[in-house]
C-alpha cells in the first residue's frame, strides 16, 4: 500500500499547488478553469467553399493543451478514427487531415502524429464533412489541423505507471519530439515509447469434467515487459505555389516478453510446476515520401513507401511434476514481412467538381521459418517435423480508381469512386499455389447540411480487407493445445458497407452523434475445418454485421456548473454467420457486441486544476474452434479517476488511479472430445485472476 499512499500524497500536492506555480502573472493569464468550453465559429457554405466549423487555439484555453492531440481530444462530439486496415495506401479512411492532406505513411497512428504538433503551431482546426472535400474516400465529420511550424519548438512527456500486484514498475513510457522551420523547409524528429507497458494478473483456475466434478486446480501468475522505442523523422519542402514534398521514416525496436508461473494440483495426480516463456522481440522500419506539383490543368502527386519487419517468436512451456521428469514443448518461428508501394494521384476540376485518377502498385511478401520441438528426458529440446509452418507468401496488386465529387446545392454534396484491383497471390512451401483475382471497388457518399447545427452523411462502399500472411501457414498455440493447419486457399475478406453519420449540435450545451453501420460480408476470415479433421484460418462464404454507435458531449456551463462536462458513448453491435463446423447460426468469433463509456471532467473555476473520472464496460462474444468455445475478457467495469494541474512551472502534471472497481481477468472455456455440439465435454475451464489497481503519473511540457 506504500504505492497507493504515494499516489494520494502526489494528488494532494497537486490540489494544494499555490497560484505561485503560474509562470506568468494571473492578470495576464487567468486560471484555465474560468475560460469557456470550445464553441465553433460556423462558416456557411459559399459558391466555392463548403460549410465548416472553425476552432481557434483560444477555444481550448480551458485545457491548456500541449499539442494538437490535446486539442482534438477536446472537440465536442468528435472521436478520432484511425485509418482502416485495408490494402496498400488506397483511398483515405481516417477522419483527420494535416493542412488539408492525408498522411502518406502507415507506420504512425493518428495519435502519434497529432502529439508531434505543438499546440503553439496550430492556427485552427476545421470540422467539415469529408464528402465535400477533394480527397476521395472521406465521409462524415473530418478534422483538418491547420498548422505551421515555428522556427524551433520541442515537447516531451514522461508517464510512469505502478501496479499493486504481479508487475514491475514502468519507468520507460514517454516521448520527446522537436519541430522547426527554416525558410521553405519544415522538419520534425521524435523518439517515442508511448506504447510501452507492464501488465500482469494472478489467481485460480478450476477445471471440471463433463459431469461438473473438479479434476484440477491451478494457481497462475503472469506478467509482461513490453517496450517499443521508435526513432522517426520527417522533412517537408513547401515553397510558394502548388509544389509540396515530404520525406520521412522511422526505425523501431520492440521488446516483448511474457512470463507465467503456475502450480497445478488434482486428485490422483502429482503436484506440477508449469512455466511459460514467450519472446517476441522484433524490429521494423519504414521509409516513404510524396511529391506534389502542378501538371497541366491539375496537380499530380507521386507517393512511394517501403516497410519491412523482422519478427522472431518463441514460446516454451515446461511442466515439472513433483519428484518426476520435466516435459515440455517449444514453438518458434521467424517471419520477414515486406511491403513496397508506388502510388500516383492526379487531381483536376471539371464539370463544376473535383476529379481524381489514382493508380497504385503494391507488393507484399512474407518469408517464414517455423519449428516445433519437444523436451526429451535429458532436458534438451528435440525438433519434430512441422513442414506446414515454413514457407513464403507474396502478393502483387494493382489498383486503379476514378473519383468525382461536387456540390449539388449549398447544402448537398456527393462523391463517387469507381475502379478495380487485380492481384496475384503466390504461396511457396508445402502445396504451393498461385491464384489471380479481379475485384471491383468503389463508393458513393452524400453529405447533407440542412442547418448549421445539423448534418447527415451517407456512404455505400465496396471494401477489400488486408490479409495476415501468417494465416496461410501452420501455427501452434501450445498454451491451449491448439494448432492451425496451413491453408493455401485463404482469400481476403470483402464486404458491401453501408454507413450513416448523424450530427446534432446544441450550441454551448455540446453535441451528439449517431453512427449506423451495416456490412454484408463475403469470405469472412475465421477458423474453418480442413480435410483430415484439422482446422485452419479460412473463409466463410457469407456473414453480416450491424452497429449503432452513439456518442455525446454535454457541457454544464449553461446550467451554471462552470467548468464541468460529461462524455458518453454507447455501442451496440450484432453479427451473424453460419458456423462452419456445426452449420448453426452464431455471432462472429471474438466480436465485441456492447461498449458503454462514461466520462466527466471538471476544470475548477479560479484555478488551473482539473478533476476527472471515467468508467467503461465491454462485452465480447466467445472465440470458436473445432472442439472448443472460449471466452476471455477483463471487467466487467473498468473505472479511473485523476487530478491534473495544468501549470506547474509550465508543466502539466497528472496523477491517476485506474481499475478502481477491481475489474478482473476471466476466462470460460469448454473443450469437447471432438467437434463441439456433436461430442461429449472433455473439460470446462473457469479462470478468475486479480489485476488490482493501477497508479499512473504523467508530466508533459515543452521547450
Amino acid at each position: 500500500m506504500r504505492i497507493a499512499a504515494s499516489f494520494i500524497a502526489i494528488a494532494a500536492v497537486l490540489v494544494a499547488m499555490p497560484a505561485a506555480a503560474q509562470d506568468v502573472p494571473s492578470s495576464e493569464a487567468p486560471p484555465t478553469g474560468d475560460t469557456p468550453p470550445p464553441v465553433a465559429t460556423e462558416v456557411p457554405a459559399g459558391a466555392a467553399t463548403t460549410a465548416r466549423q472553425v476552432y481557434t487555439p483560444a477555444d481550448f484555453a480551458r485545457y491548456a493543451p500541449k499539442n494538437a492531440y490535446d486539442m482534438v481530444n477536446q472537440l465536442p462530439g468528435f472521436a478520432i478514427r484511425d485509418n482502416e486496415n485495408l490494402r496498400g495506401l488506397g483511398q483515405a479512411t481516417g477522419n483527420v487531415l494535416f493542412n488539408g492532406e492525408r498522411p502518406s505513411n502507415k507506420g504512425d497512428d493518428m495519435y502519434t502524429q497529432l502529439t508531434r504538433i505543438p499546440a503553439g503551431n496550430v492556427e485552427r482546426i476545421e470540422i467539415v464533412d469529408g464528402a465535400t472535400l477533394d480527397i476521395p474516400g472521406l465521409s462524415g465529420q473530418v478534422a483538418n489541423i491547420v498548422y505551421r511550424a515555428a522556427s524551433f519548438s520541442g515537447q516531451f512527456s514522461w508517464k510512469p505507471e505502478f501496479r499493486a500486484h504481479y508487475t514491475d514498475p514502468l519507468f520507460t513510457r514517454g516521448d520527446v519530439s522537436i519541430r522547426g522551420r527554416s525558410g521553405d523547409l519544415e522538419y520534425e524528429a521524435a523518439l517515442n515509447n508511448d506504447e510501452s507497458a507492464r501488465s500482469g494478473a494472478g489467481g485460480p483456475t478450476i477445471i471440471y469434467d463433463g459431469a461438473g466434478n473438479v479434476i484440477e486446480q491451478r494457481k497462475d501468475i503472469w506478467n509482461t515487459h513490453y517496450d517499443t522505442p521508435k526513432l522517426s523523422g520527417r522533412v517537408t519542402w513547401d515553397p510558394a505555389g502548388d509544389t509540396v514534398a515530404n520525406f520521412g521514416g522511422h526505425y523501431q525496436r520492440k521488446y516483448d516478453r511474457y512470463y507465467e508461473d503456475g502450480v497445478r494440483t488434482g486428485p490422483g495426480q502429482p503436484d506440477r510446476v508449469r512455466t511459460v516463456y514467450e519472446n517476441a522481440d522484433s524490429w521494423n522500419y519504414e521509409l516513404g515520401g510524396d511529391f506534389q506539383f502542378r501538371a497541366g490543368p491539375g496537380k499530380l502527386k507521386l507517393i512511394g513507401l517501403r516497410r519491412f519487419s523482422h519478427e522472431p517468436y518463441l514460446q516454451e512451456i515446461v511442466t515439472t511434476p513433483e519428484g518426476g521428469i520435466a516435459t515440455g514443448d517449444r514453438f518458434a518461428q521467424t517471419g520477414d514481412l515486406g511491403e513496397t508501394i508506388a502510388r500516383g494521384e492526379y487531381q483536376w476540376k471539371m464539370f463544376g467538381g473535383d476529379w481524381q485518377l489514382s493508380g497504385e502498385a503494391a507488393f507484399n511478401t512474407l518469408d517464414n521459418v517455423a519449428s516445433i520441438a519437444v523436451l526429451d528426458p535429458s532436458g534438451a529440446f528435440v525438433d519434430v517435423p512441422f513442414p506446414g509452418g515454413t514457407g513464403g507468401v507474396s502478393e502483387d496488386r494493382y489498383e486503379g480508381l476514378l473519383s468525382f465529387g461536387r456540390k449539388l446545392t449549398n447544402k448537398l454534396s456527393f462523391q463517387i469512386i469507381a475502379g478495380a484491383e487485380h492481384s496475384t497471390i503466390t504461396q511457396t512451401g508445402i502445396n504451393g499455389l498461385t491464384r489471380t483475382f479481379f475485384r471491383p471497388k468503389g463508393s458513393l457518399s452524400l453529405a447533407w447540411t440542412p442547418t448549421a447545427d445539423f448534418d447527415v452523411s451517407l456512404k455505400i462502399r465496396r471494401r477489400v480487407l488486408q490479409l495476415s500472411f501468417y494465416d496461410f501457414l501452420a501455427r501452434a498455440f501450445l498454451n491451449d493445445g491448439n494448432q492451425n493447419e496451413s491453408n493455401n486457399d485463404l482469400r481476403p475478406q470483402q464486404d458491401w458497407s453501408y454507413e450513416a453519420e448523424i450530427n446534432k449540435k446544441f450550441g454551448a450545451w455540446g453535441s451528439t452523434k449517431i453512427n449506423l453501420i451495416y456490412r454484408d460480408v463475403e469470405d469472412r476470415v475465421d477458423v474453418v475445418p480442413v480435410p483430415g479433421g484439422g482446422e485452419a484460418v479460412g473463409n466463410i462464404a457469407k456473414a453480416k454485421a450491424g452497429a449503432i454507435d452513439w456518442t455525446s458531449t454535454i457541457n454544464m456551463d449553461p446550467a451554471g456548473i462552470k467548468g464541468m462536462k460529461f462524455e458518453t458513448r454507447v455501442l451496440f453491435q450484432k453479427s451473424s454467420l453460419r458456423d462452419p463446423f456445426t452449420l448453426e447460426k452464431r455471432q462472429w468469433s471474438g466480436f465485441t457486441d456492447t461498449v458503454i463509456e462514461l466520462g466527466t471532467r471538471y476544470d475548477i473555476p479560479g484555478s488551473d486544476i482539473a478533476l476527472g473520472a471515467s468508467a467503461n464496460y465491454s462485452h465480447n462474444q466467445p472465440n470458436y474452434r473445432r472442439n472448443q468455445i472460449d471466452r476471455t475478457w477483463e471487467g466487467p467495469w473498468f473505472a479511473a479517476a485523476y487530478v491534473e494541474h495544468k501549470n506547474v512551472a509550465g508543466l502539466t502534471v497528472r496523477a491517476q488511479i485506474a481499475n478502481a472497481l477491481n475489474a478482473r481477468s476471466r476466462r470460460d472455456r469448454t473443450v469437447y472430445t471432438g467437434v463441439r455440439g456433436q461430442s461429449d465435454i472433455a473439460f470446462v475451464e473457469e479462470r478468475d485472476r486479480l489485476i488490482g489497481p493501477v497508479f499512473a503519473f504523467s508530466v508533459r511540457g515543452k521547450f
